[in-house]
């Protein structure tokens, strides 16, 4: 299971930095800053599924979860946002320190 969270953890942190660098890219060509927000990147990548998250939620009567805090986590850069669930998982997959010298307790 810590495989698996270290390499989804590189994966989301390479995401992260191709789309750091296609954010840049398009701030140079614009003059102004702009980052893509993950509401956006999920729509392209998942056409039908964030109008069917938003109904989902407001049909189990929980509207006051998709108002303020879905939208606002929709609002993130999509590039922020791998970087730091990209950082999460490498933590939580890390192995464990080796300890240091040897017990002298016998």
């Amino acid at each position: 299971m810590k495989f698996l969270a270290r390499s989804l953890g590189l994966l989301l942190i390479a995401a992260g930095f191709v789309g750091l660098v296609i954010d840049g890219t398009r701030s140079i060509v614009n003059n102004a800053v702009s980052f893509a927000p993950l509401g956006r990147v999920a729509g392209t990548l998942f056409p039908n599924s964030l109008s069917g998250l938003e109904g989902s939620i407001a049909q189990r009567g929980y509207p006051w979860l998709w108002d303020p805090i879905a939208t606002s986590l929709l609002q993130m850069p999509a590039s922020v946002t791998g970087f730091l669930l990209g950082a999460l998982l490498l933590w939580l997959g890390q192995k464990p320190l080796e300890p240091i010298g040897y017990l002298a307790g016998r």
